[in-house]
């Protein structure tokens, strides 16, 4: 009895020792130190010298350095090397792109949660508000998404002038250079609130400030090339693009063909040491209008012109539109969006070797400079347009779901129409806690690059989702284009930033955990860096070290990931409040995860990474935790309202059970179905316990939508929801541009009415007693509008209804039972012109455009 009491005692001592992650030296003292305590208690049992001898067996050579490595981590560094992944150049640039910021964290099993609260909110500057309170605010008012998607195919000129005067295109750049530089939060939020009112505007701003010349130049150009490029950008004198993909060239940048070779030319009547170029690009954003041309190539020096190596690598250049040679002006037709796209080609086209970004000492390093830009980048503009979308679903749709009634309520009180309407709650908080702390986390100096592709991946997926989510909502509705319709070019263009800079599936499959596994995990970099150096003893002490820690780290994430599932992780230390829970199942799945990705990579070896399925879905905890560790910052960071519970829970709820399901699925399809099994007994001891959020969950999260509440308010905080009143002069020349009108015919029957009114003061009595076709009008203030006033009249409604079925109440529609509720003193005044107004707005937001056919047709034929 008393040894089997020891025997319990010796695995709590190892279960406790292996979850606080104890050192060697601790582990060696310790059982030592038990050993003699059951000697003196026991005596010397056959069973005990037993034990000391396996004790001794273990301690001695894992204590002694040199035995250590010449017996335990010389082989494994052998068996290592055998398994190891190769990789290409392009390859190894990408996954050594970037800084690692909480997804490292979460990579450790053993997440620091007070470390994450206590890191650096995102907000703007008093500068950077009051130019999205301004010039942002203004530029809105001037953007007609229908006109320039349907009718122009591009921004009018007066907003292409608007937008380099008042220096949208030098977000990023320096105040040294003319620029405004911003925070990457503050460039979110400036492409949100763009983004909600029009695509085209907002992709249109986007690229300048993103992946291109801008930014690199920041980061890698000579102090010429900034002195002569960047106050021109910033100023918008000239239109910069970035020509990377081409035809055979899209995700894999390795098998591009675009190249250059180092040559002797002539440029400017000067001998020159130059590259002659031979290009064909496509799908590069502003290039036919661009008149600076950022161009990744292929550069090889056959003459060892620079140096003796003949492939040098990728490279950037920066080449004038000007520069003979160059085939531009084209455009592609994104799905309905008119952003300026189209190709690039070019062939033997010589420019100076001084054109290289950086110049030539920076020759053959553009894949890594494009990585290392991207890292941030991809974090900004493609996650803020599908937040724009989904804060404009989170304005609009539960509000339509009020306004709109059928079968004598509104469709939002319907069960089937809640259900999207609480996952349009839950995901935009879900898109914009996660691109929050992705900002923040770059605004404190970081490159977040596996962090940037789980915000990248999900947000945009995320959006896509909620796009059908908004379309089925709103119907009929939802489908008729024009200029009432604000979900169709949203809904049409979500499988551009699906994409582009990184598409989603090789992002997910190949990008989240292939580079997070090596860069977030705490052994797997240094135990390769060792693996590859040159010198024996270096790379087996090298190795020693990090492989000794790595086991010591997979032992404490078998016992933790058995002993928090056991105990459904109530014995984790997290930060008090309603949240708690969340916190402590975030810490089980993280030690799950980390336990799981080692044996994976145990199991696999160097071919998990085409083990693509796997990989995919290990990438999708690791992208799960980071989405909750997002909400429960963005909550804590937004003082807990306890109004907002019901979408934060359904949002931890839902990435708690896309992590449960991923380890499902993981476990299902694992090849060796023994370690499947073990693996599944030590993750969930007792099942899996998450279900998806609750209906009562759900009932409440979409009831926040379908009224003004302050939870709705937060959600679509940053969006346009002003009415923008047309200027009085637009009006009089009836918005003519080179012959041709602007404006619906309703707006220049009001312009040509102008030519008759003598005063000023006329004109503003004309316009308050017809006011502005909806074309011209915010359609989210009109939304707003009616909601307010469906909401006031709902009461009304009833006592209409009442007396209608007791007889008091006569007509056919609504407006005739109002009139009759009045004449029969049913309602008051008072309460008729509020039901009335209500009615007039409701009618107002459901009704849907319509068009002759000379209307709908782009070109006229004479």
């Amino acid at each position: 009895m008393l040894g089997f009491s020891w025997l319990v005692i010796s695995l709590f001592l190892f279960c406790v020792l292996a979850y606080q992650r104890a050192s060697l030296t601790i582990w060696t003292a310790c059982f030592a130190l038990l050993l003699i305590f059951a000697t003196s208690f026991l005596g010397v049992a056959t069973g005990l010298i037993l034990c000391w001898l396996v004790f001794l067996a273990i301690s001695i050579p894992f204590n002694v350095t040199q035995w250590r490595q010449r017996y335990i981590s010389q082989h494994l560094l052998n068996f290592y090397r055998s398994i190891m992944p190769t990789m290409s150049r392009t390859e190894r640039e990408a996954i050594s792109a970037g800084t690692i910021t909480w997804e490292g964290d979460l990579f450790r099993g053993n997440p620091d949660w007070n470390k994450l609260l206590a890191c650096a909110p995102a907000k703007l500057s008093v500068e950077e508000q009051a130019f999205i309170d301004g010039p942002v605010e203004t530029l809105c008012g001037m953007l007609n998404d229908w006109d320039i998607t349907h009718n122009l195919a591009d921004l009018p000129p007066e907003v292409w002038q608007y937008i380099k005067d008042n220096g949208f295109f030098g977000l990023i750049i320096p105040k040294q250079y003319g620029g405004k530089e911003f925070s990457a939060y503050a460039h979110s939020q400036i492409l949100i609130k763009l983004g909600g009112v029009s695509i085209t505007a907002g992709s249109s701003i986007a690229v300048p400030n993103s992946l291109g010349p801008a930014e690199l130049l920041l980061h890698y150009g000579t102090q010429e090339q900034k002195d002569y490029y960047l106050p021109r950008l910033a100023k918008g004198e000239e239109v910069p693009c970035f020509a990377l993909t081409s035809p055979v060239a899209g995700s894999d940048a390795g098998s591009m063909t675009d190249h250059g070779i180092v040559c002797w030319g002539e440029h400017d009547s000067q001998k020159t040491l130059g590259i002659r170029l031979t290009f064909n690009k496509r799908y590069i954003t502003l290039a036919p209008i661009a008149t600076v041309i950022g161009l990744a190539f292929k550069l090889y020096d056959p003459d060892h012109l620079l140096g003796k190596k003949d492939d040098i690598g990728i490279t950037c250049a920066l080449i004038p539109r000007s520069t003979p040679g160059i085939q531009i002006g084209r455009r592609h037709f994104a799905l309905n969006t008119a952003f300026q796209n189209g190709p690039i080609s070019g062939k033997d086209i010589f420019i100076p070797i001084d054109w290289i970004i950086g110049g030539p000492e920076k020759a053959g390093q553009g894949w890594g400079m494009l990585m290392e830009c991207l890292a941030a980048g991809r974090a900004i503009s493609l996650p803020a347009s599908a937040v724009a979308g989904s804060k404009v679903l989170s304005y609009t749709a539960g509000a339509y779901a009020r306004i709109r009634r059928q079968f004598k309520m509104p469709i939002g009180k319907f069960e089937g129409v809640e259900e999207p309407l609480a996952r349009i709650a839950a995901y935009t908080y879900i898109m914009d806690s996660a691109r929050t702390l992705a900002t923040a986390s770059i605004d404190a100096g970081e490159k977040p690059s596996v962090a940037s592709a789980i915000v990248k991946y999900h947000v945009t997926e995320l959006g896509r989702k909620l796009a059908c989510d908004g379309m089925d909502i709103h119907g009929g509705k939802g489908i008729c284009l024009g200029p009432k319709n604000y979900l169709g070019r949203g809904y049409q263009a979500a499988p551009i930033a699906i994409t582009v800079e990184g598409a989603n599936i090789l992002t997910r499959n190949m990008i989240i955990f292939g580079q997070g596994v090596i860069r977030c995990h705490p052994y797997v970099l240094p135990e390769l860096e060792a693996a590859r150096l040159q010198d024996p003893k270096a790379a087996l002490s090298a190795f020693d070290t990090a492989v000794m820690k790595h086991v010591a780290f997979g032992i404490s994430n078998v016992v933790r990931s058995f002993v928090l599932g056991l105990t459904g992780s109530l014995i984790v230390l997290a930060p008090k409040g309603k949240m708690k829970r969340y916190y402590q199942q975030a810490t089980r799945f993280s030690s799950a995860f980390a336990l799981l990705s080692d044996v994976c990579m145990m199991v696999f070896g160097g071919s998990l990474k085409r083990k693509e399925s796997i990989s995919a879905r290990l990438g999708d905890i690791l992208s799960y935790l980071y989405l909750l560790s997002s909400v429960l910052k963005n909550y804590h960071e937004q003082g807990e309202p306890v109004d907002d519970l019901p979408i934060v829970r359904y949002a931890c709820l839902y990435c708690l059970f896309e992590i449960q399901e991923r380890f499902d699925e993981i476990l299902k399809n694992f090849p060796n179905r023994y370690v499947a099994w073990v693996l599944k007994i030590l993750i969930f001891p007792l099942g899996e316990r998450f279900s998806k959020p609750r209906d009562a969950i759900a009932h409440k999260a979409a009831q926040l939508l379908i009224a003004p509440t302050a939870s709705r308010d937060r959600l679509a905080a940053g969006i346009y929801t002003s009415s923008p009143a047309i200027p009085a002069e637009t009006l009089r020349d009836g918005g003519f541009k080179g012959g041709e009108s602007r404006f619906s015919p309703f707006v220049q029957a009001k312009a040509s009415l102008l030519h008759s009114i003598e005063s000023e003061k006329e004109f503003s009595r004309f316009s308050a007693e017809t006011p502005v076709s909806s074309q011209q009008t915010n359609v989210y203030a009109d939304i707003q509008d009616a909601l307010v006033k469906t909401i006031a009249s709902e009461p009304i409604e009833k006592l209409i209804t009442a007396a209608k079925k007791e007889g008091a109440v006569t007509g056919l529609d609504a407006d005739e039972q109002a009139q009759s509720a009045l004449e029969n003193k049913v309602i008051s005044q008072e309460q008729y012109t509020i039901f009335i107004e209500a009615e007039s707005a409701r009618k107002k937001v459901i009704s849907v455009d319509d068009f002759s056919n000379d209307e709908l047709a782009r070109v006229t034929t004479k």
